[in-house]
C-alpha cells in the first residue's frame, strides 16, 4: 500500500549481532537470555540463510532497506556502560561483501544503535565513533566502487549536541549522509500519563527543540549531512497497552511528523512495522492499527514540500501545510486535541490577497475576522465558488478515543473481505467554504487548485 516503504533493520540487540561469514571463528547460533550480556541477552548470529530470505520479502515488495551494523565489535567495556577502542570491522565487511555479490539492494547502512552521548546500555565516545565512521565509509567505497553507493547513516541514538556535533567534526565532510535520531517522548509504555501527554499540547511542542537544534547542528558542522528520525514510537520499552494501538496515539505520530518536517526531517521511521503494542499492525492478527492508515493518509496526500503557515486561534489545534502529493495545489493537516470544542478554519493565501486587493491584510487572531470575508481567497485569484476541496475526516469508532478502529468521514477503516486495504474516498467540498475540525479529531484537506509558488 505504501510503495515505497522504507524499513529498517536494527534495533537494541543490533550492537550484538554477528554475520555468518566464512571468517566468523564461531558457530553461528542465536540469542539467548545471558544476565551478563547487553541487555540481558547474548551475543547472536544472523545465517545467510536467513538474510537471504528477508531479502527475498524485500525485492518482492520493493521495500527500501536501512540496515544497522554492529558497532560495539571489537571493542571493551571500559567502565559501567562506556566502551572502548578501535571497531573491528572484518565480521561487518564480510557480510557486506557478500551482500554486495548478491545484487541485494541496501539504500542506507546505519553505524549502532543509541551508543550515543550518555547510551543507552552502551556508550561510544564521539571521536572514535567518527573515526570508525571514516573506515565504514571507506569500505562501502571501496566494495560500490562501479554502482550507486548507499548512504552511510549514524548514530542512531539519542540527540545529545556536543556529541552530535562532534561525530560531524571528526568524521568529516560527505561521510554522514543521514544523522538518526531517536524520539520517545511519551514517557514509559507503563506510565499512566502517556494519553494525556497525548493531548497537551505544550508536552507536544517540547520536541520541536530537538528538531531545531539539530537541524542548526547538521548546518554548522555538517551541510553534507540531513536530519533523520531513526526510531519514533511515542513510548519506549514497546509503547503501552492501552493507548499506542487506539486511535489516540494518532494524535502525537501525526502531529510529529508535521514538527519534523518543518525542521527538515528527511526520513521518519516509525518504530515499528510490526511488534509491541506500538506496532502500524497488530502483533497477532496482522489486521492494521489506526495509525497504519494515518502514516498511509500522511504518504499519499502530504509532499515533500513544507509551507509556512500563518495561524491564529486555539493552541489546542494544530495545523500543518505541504505542497499537495498527488494532485499538485496543498495539503493541510488539522489536528483538534480539545475533547470539547470543535474549530472553524479559514484558508487564504495572505500574498496573493494582498497583491488583488492591491494591499495587505489586516491581521488579527480571531477566526471571526476570516468567516466575515464574503470572498475567500484560493491561490491568486478570487474563488468563483466552483472549486473543490477533498476532505478527510478521522474520528474514534463510537466517539471512544481507546477505539481500536478509526473512522474515515464516519465510515469503519476495515480491511475488504479480500484482506485488503479500503479505499479511502475524501468528500469533497466548496473550497471556499471553512473547515469544520470536530473536537477529537483530525482532518487531512486537499486543496488542488491552491496556487503556492513553492510547490
Amino acid at each position: 500500500a505504501f510503495s515505497p516503504l522504507r524499513i529498517r533493520v536494527g534495533g537494541s540487540l543490533q550492537d550484538q549481532v554477528v554475520y555468518e561469514t566464512p571468517n566468523l571463528g564461531s558457530p553461528c547460533r542465536p540469542f539467548t537470555k545471558a544476565s551478563s550480556g547487553l541487555f540481558g541477552f547474548s551475543k547472536g548470529c544472523i545465517t545467510m540463510e536467513r538474510w537471504d530470505a528477508m531479502n527475498d520479502l524485500f525485492l518482492n515488495t520493493g521495500a527500501v532497506i536501512t540496515f544497522g551494523l554492529n558497532a560495539l565489535r571489537g571493542r571493551k567495556q571500559i567502565r559501567k556502560g562506556v566502551w572502548g577502542g578501535a571497531w573491528n570491522s572484518s565480521n561487518a565487511q564480510e557480510f557486506m561483501e557478500y551482500t554486495v555479490s548478491m545484487n541485494y539492494p541496501i539504500d542506507s547502512w546505519e553505524f549502532g544503535n543509541e551508543l550515543s552521548g550518555s547510551g543507552i546500555g552502551a556508550s561510544v565516545g564521539a571521536e572514535q565513533y567518527g573515526k570508525d565512521l571514516v573506515e565504514l565509509q571507506k569500505i562501502v567505497d571501496q566494495l560500490y566502487e562501479n554502482s550507486s553507493k548507499p548512504l552511510v547513516l549514524a548514530p542512531g541514538g539519542f540527540y545529545d549536541k556536543q556529541w552530535f556535533a562532534k561525530l560531524l567534526d571528526v568524521s568529516g565532510p560527505n561521510v554522514v549522509r543521514g544523522m538518526t535520531h531517536h524520539i520517545y517522548n511519551l514517557g514509559a509504555g507503563n506510565d499512566p500519563h502517556v494519553a494525556n501527554r497525548i493531548l497537551d499540547p505544550q508536552h507536544l511542542s517540547r520536541v520541536s527543540d530537538t528538531f531545531r537544534d539539530l537541524q542548526l547542528t547538521v548546518q554548522r558542522h555538517g551541510p553534507w549531512s540531513a536530519p533523520w528520525v531513526g526510531e519514533a514510537g511515542g513510548a519506549y520499552n514497546s509503547g503501552s497497552r492501552t493507548v499506542s494501538n487506539t486511535f489516540l496515539d494518532s494524535f502525537w505520530y501525526l502531529d510529529q511528523l508535521g514538527q519534523s518536517a518543518k525542521y527538515d526531517t528527511k526520513v521518519y521511521c516509525r518504530q515499528t512495522l510490526i511488534g509491541g503494542n506500538y506496532g502500524l499492525l497488530d502483533t497477532d492478527t496482522y489486521v492494521p492499527n489506526p495509525d497504519y492508515y494515518s502514516a498511509l493518509l500522511w504518504h499519499r496526500l502530504m509532499g515533500n514540500g513544507v509551507l509556512s503557515i500563518d495561524f491564529g486561534g486555539t493552541s489546542y489545534l494544530r495545523a500543518y501545510a505541504h505542497c499537495g502529493k498527488q494532485k499538485g495545489g496543498i495539503a493541510l493537516l488539522l489536528i483538534n486535541l480539545s475533547q470539547n470544542m470543535g474549530s472553524m478554519v479559514t484558508v487564504r493565501n495572505d500574498l496573493n490577497v494582498g497583491l488583488a486587493q492591491g494591499q495587505g491584510i489586516t491581521r488579527d487572531s480571531s477566526f471571526v475576522h476570516g468567516l466575515k470575508r464574503t470572498v475567500s481567497w484560493v491561490g491568486s485569484k478570487a474563488s468563483d465558488g466552483l472549486e473543490k476541496r477533498e476532505e478527510y475526516h478521522l474520528t474514534a469508532q463510537d466517539g471512544n478515543r481507546f477505539a481500536r478502529t478509526m473512522l474515515l468521514n464516519g465510515v469503519p477503516l476495515e480491511l475488504t473481505e479480500d484482506g485488503d486495504i479500503p479505499p479511502m474516498y475524501p468528500v469533497q467540498v466548496s473550497a471556499s467554504s471553512p473547515i469544520y475540525v470536530a473536537p477529537l479529531s483530525i482532518a487531512f484537506v486537499v486543496f488542488p487548485d491552491f496556487e503556492a509558488d513553492a510547490c
